[in-house]
């Protein structure tokens, strides 16, 4: 039997200083620990990072992370698209092999309990790491945003965290900690700024499986979605639905991407969908190539 391997994507609230996305994976840097990807985004103001392995190495990598990412970036001067209610945003546990998300939760709680321990930094439980039905949902968890999160943690109970506070770290805010299986983030751009026909489309195909947040970012409208089954809804079904609620709405799709990286098993290598991606390289992309090839670590 193998050893069990897990992923874990932790989100960033810094997407424009490369130097210090750098120095918090530079952080992260474990024996047992392999750095699959990073991507920043400057619109946004975010980065995403992908990093598998040994699961303590993994989890004590992920809290390494969190703590400088405390250290480096302040919500206070944060400015991006993206709703953020913490420096270290959300930090997803992911089963890969010979291991249960069931032990994927537990690791998320640990990972909770050691980043206020260490840094005072409170957390949420989201997804199958919630302890309240109310909690499952990423968005509901964000829909505050830092800002007016740090004051209704003040006075209302519902909204305080599930591990430290009551009150947010005064500038690295709370994390959401999870645990969930692999999805897939993929973004649709449109060829011009339509945000109220992108907001639509949105709500058209939003369901359990999909989230989609409508946004502009540099001029531009676009459609990010996270993929949660993609057996239940693959992307070749969903491509197909975007363009024709695009052409109902009289809107163009300009190009498309993923973001971090793609089980194999979730790609549909003579669909449209995939022809359209930017700057697709599965050697780069694909989740199990990369594991066998992983980035090298930036320097600290």
């Amino acid at each position: 039997m193998s050893a069990p391997l897990i992923a874990c994507v932790p989100n960033f609230s810094e997407g424009r200083e490369v130097r210090i996305v750098e120095a918090i994976i530079a952080a992260m840097k474990l024996d047992g620990v392999r750095l699959l990807d990073y991507a920043l985004d400057a619109g946004l103001n975010r980065s995403v990072v992908t990093i598998a392995g040994e699961p303590q190495a993994v989890l004590e990598a992920a809290i390494r992370g969190a703590g400088k990412a405390a250290e480096l970036i302040d919500l206070n001067r944060h400015q991006g698209e993206h709703p953020r209610i913490g420096a270290t945003d959300v930090i997803p546990f992911v089963p890969v092999a010979g291991i249960r998300l069931e032990q994927c939760v537990l690791l998320a709680r640990q990972c909770g309990q050691e980043i206020w321990k260490r840094f005072n930094i409170p957390s949420y439980f989201y997804e199958a790491a919630s302890t309240r039905p109310d909690r499952q949902s990423l968005d509901e968890l964000r829909r505050d945003q830092f800002e007016t999160l740090r004051e209704s943690v003040r006075t209302d109970s519902k909204r305080r965290p599930d591990i430290g506070g009551p009150n947010l770290h005064p500038t690295a805010g709370a994390s959401a900690v999870g645990a969930r299986n692999y999805l897939v983030g993929y973004i649709i751009y449109f060829k011009n700024n339509d945000i109220a026909a992108t907001r639509a489309i949105a709500r058209e195909i939003r369901q359990k499986q999909v989230k989609a947040m409508p946004m502009v970012t540099g001029g531009q409208a676009q459609l990010t979605m996270n993929i949660s089954d993609f057996n239940v809804n693959p992307i070749s079904a969903l491509y197909a639905k975007i363009l024709q609620l695009a052409q109902k709405h009289r809107i163009e799709i300009a190009s498309s991407e993923i973001v971090g990286l793609i089980p194999e098993s979730a790609c549909e290598r003579d669909c449209e969908w995939m022809r359209h991606l930017n700057g697709f390289v599965p050697s780069d992309k694909i989740l199990e190539r990369r594991l066998e090839k992983p980035l090298e670590w930036p320097r600290a």
